[in-house]
């Protein structure tokens, strides 16, 4: 109950976010989402050098998703049924 309780006092005390905003927030977490799709698509091409060159390429990715878009990221790789998920 005390969790709640302090959950709801700083939804009280956030900004209101932006149409604007949330929309960019939106596109930029499915941009990421879709950048690890198709790296991960290259992953089943059988030839070791897109292999090689697919496992960089989602290596690079998964280090360079800002922390806080991770969560909904993540909900976009299992929209779109890939293997990878963010830590």
């Amino acid at each position: 109950m005390v969790k709640g309780v302090a959950m709801a006092r700083r939804a009280l005390h956030r900004q209101p976010v932006e149409p604007r905003q949330r929309l960019r927030r939106w596109q930029a977490v499915r941009t990421w989402a879709r950048l690890i799709r198709e790296a991960e698509c290259l992953w089943h091409v059988d030839v070791r050098t897109l292999h090689r060159l697919a496992a960089e390429e989602l290596g690079l990715l998964l280090h360079e998703v800002p922390a806080p878009l991770r969560p909904r990221v993540n909900r976009w790789l299992r929209s779109y049924g890939v293997a990878t998920r963010l830590g």
